[in-house]
């Protein structure tokens, strides 16, 4: 598989995106009306708090008289406490969104993730999902709750506040307005540069968290390599490029944010040096120019924000076109909408439709090749197998013995020809449907946190304790659990790393058992086992094996002589195909392999004699 090339964003804005965005809020339309609703009116007071003052200073202080001022104080009280509601139903809004949205957003990526094939795991890093699922989410919500509610507060704001103005003197009003097309011409100029590098800043993200999981699931690894140093170099230059990414951004920052503050300073100066000129002339009163300084004063900070909130919203886009890139990540195996309706998906099956599974399997005339090109792995295969029948498949590592497992249980597809299961093209039903009926046990065993029964139960989510217990038995799983201290409560850690390789496997084991499925593929799955542990069970794994099709990916060859048809793998292509002793007659590629091994595991033992 080609190696992971995370996918590059260049435009400086797109609308579609945020379209997009704003389409997966649908749900929150409630609390996005009161969010708007309280925010506007917090908005709408603060414009006219301000012009309380005009009429205290030209009634009560220019008048020299304090008559209506009792009524003037509970008018003015009354505004102040419903500007506080309105602040503390804003506020609400806003955690509740953030908190939801995030949320949403999350379910809805690891959701999608479920759905993906297995390809896509292959050549993903995991620090890559982790950030999108995890940082990029949080940003997100923060950004469409906080930020883009003070956004519009400070529209708002800024909008009220000029009109008053312009209500009041339109002349000096104008002096005011006239930095916006500066502020304009700023932030055009910088948000470019700003995006550029956040974007990198995301990038370099997902890159530390997938170090820092390597660092930590690797660590045993790298300790017994005696590689702490050149892993501390790799952290610290992925590191090193993003403080470098964000000072970069933050120099940005460092220049436009005080221009927005230069502009914003110097309209006020001039409000003061005009203002006060028309005053002395009397061509304005004194309780309009203290108003007109009090929205002048005062929008210096809505729109220093509206500036620096345009700069997130900014950043921000790097955020959602990296979680919207997931979600439009499409699996490269997929049911048609035909069989969806029939037989449903992962998360609807329609299980009353799904027909018994025998086990026949057929290719017919398949060619393969992996999604990211190079040659065909299979060329014009025809390989016909009865239900029940045990195929073992061997060769040396690397030579693609998984390739016909993962086209039969369809982690891949045929670039041409077809594969048959009981007679009919296996597209033609639901890939729930076929992965039901498989139970695989992997060379490197999979366990999930938390207790060894849940372990075992995943098999069938609805066992019964005596059938849980009964599939342990079946292959001595139970021997595991008697020795725990807390039995089938104990808890296997992230992984199954309390466990040991074997205890993992025969786990495992129980679990594909517990499934009853119609397949069973074991992908080397004895090899991590003793060789004492392996005899004990391979009497339960023949009896498991009876009248089921099963895939016997083997390293042991001495584990397979009972198959009934062996595929012997080379360079990426079937060679030889026989049962044991039909191979080892034609003392061809099966024979030398065999003899090999046989070699060493007789040298073994005189050495452990």
């Amino acid at each position: 598989m080609a190696a992971f090339d995370e996918q590059e964003y260049t435009k400086s804005f797109d609308l579609s995106l945020w379209k997009r965005l704003f389409s997966m809020m649908k749900g929150f339309k409630a609390v996005i009306v009161g969010l708007l609703l309280f925010n506007t009116l917090e908005a709408v007071m603060d414009v006219v708090l301000p012009l309380f003052q005009r009429y205290a200073i030209a009634n009560f202080i220019g008048a020299g008289t304090v008559a209506g001022l009792l009524p003037f104080g509970l008018v003015y009280l009354g505004a102040i406490l419903f500007h506080g509601l309105c602040s503390v139903g804003f506020a609400r809004s806003c955690m509740y969104l953030e908190m939801n949205l995030a949320q949403s957003l999350r379910q809805k990526l690891f959701h999608h993730l479920q759905t993906l094939s297995l390809s896509f795991y292959n050549v993903t890093p995991v620090g890559y999902l982790i950030a999108r699922e995890m940082s990029d989410t949080n940003k997100i919500g923060g950004m469409m709750s906080w930020e883009m509610s003070e956004l519009l507060w400070s529209i708002c704001y800024v909008g009220g506040a000029f009109l008053s103005m312009l209500l009041l003197n339109w002349r000096l009003a104008l002096v005011v307005m006239a930095i916006v097309p500066v502020l304009a011409l700023l932030t055009g100029y910088f948000q470019g540069k700003i995006l550029h590098y956040n974007r990198q800043l995301r990038k370099l993200n997902s890159k530390i968290t997938g170090a820092f999981n390597e660092g930590i699931t690797g660590a045993k690894t790298a300790k017994t390599l005696v590689v702490e140093e050149q892993s501390w170099e790799r952290f610290r230059g992925v590191t090193g490029e993003m403080h470098d990414a964000g000072v970069r951004a933050a120099r940005l920052n460092a220049v436009y944010v005080p221009l927005i503050l230069f502009f914003s300073s110097l309209a006020v100066a001039i409000v003061l040096l005009r203002g006060g000129s028309m005053e002395v002339e009397q061509v304005l009163e004194i309780a309009t120019l203290s108003t007109f300084l009090s929205y002048a004063v005062g929008i210096f900070e809505p729109i220093q924000g509206i500036a620096s909130k345009l700069s997130e919203f900014i950043s921000v886009q790097a955020s959602i076109e990296r979680v919207l890139g997931l979600l439009d990540e499409q699996p490269q195996i997929a049911d048609t909408p035909e069989v969806v309706e029939r037989y449903g998906d992962a998360f609807h099956p329609k299980k009353e439709n799904w027909e018994p599974l025998r086990g026949e399997i057929e290719f017919r005339d398949v060619t393969f090749r992996y999604p990211d090109g190079g040659d065909n792995v299979l060329e014009h295969f025809s390989l016909h197998i009865p239900a029940g029948t045990t195929v073992a498949i061997v060769g040396e590592t690397g030579a693609g013995k998984s390739t016909l497992v993962n086209l039969a249980c369809r982690f891949f597809e045929p670039t041409q020809g077809q594969i048959l299961i009981d007679g009919r093209d296996y597209r033609e039903r639901s890939q729930l449907w076929l992965h039901s009926n498989i139970g695989y046990v992997l060379q490197n065993p999979h366990l999930f946190s938390g207790t060894v029964r849940e372990n075992i139960r995943y098999g069938r989510l609805d066992a019964a304790e005596e059938e849980i217990q009964a599939a342990a038995r079946a292959v001595s799983a139970d021997g595991v659990v008697a020795k725990l201290e807390q039995g089938w409560d104990t808890n296997v850690g992230e992984g199954g790393d309390r466990l040991s390789t074997g205890e993992k496997q025969l786990i495992s084991f129980a679990r594909a058992v517990l499934a009853d499925p119609r397949i069973f593929v074991l992908d080397e799955a004895t090899s991590s086992i003793d060789t004492q542990t392996e005899q004990f069970i391979q009497q339960a794994i023949d009896h498991l094996l009876k009248d089921r099709t099963s895939f016997l990916i083997a390293h042991r060859l001495s584990t397979i002589r009972k198959a009934d048809l062996i595929l012997v793998v080379k360079d990426g292509r079937i060679v030889e195909q026989g049962t044991h002793l039909e191979l080892l007659g034609r003392r061809g590629y099966y024979h030398d392999l065999y003899s090999k091994q046989f070699a060493e595991e007789s040298a073994a033992r005189v050495l452990g004699e």
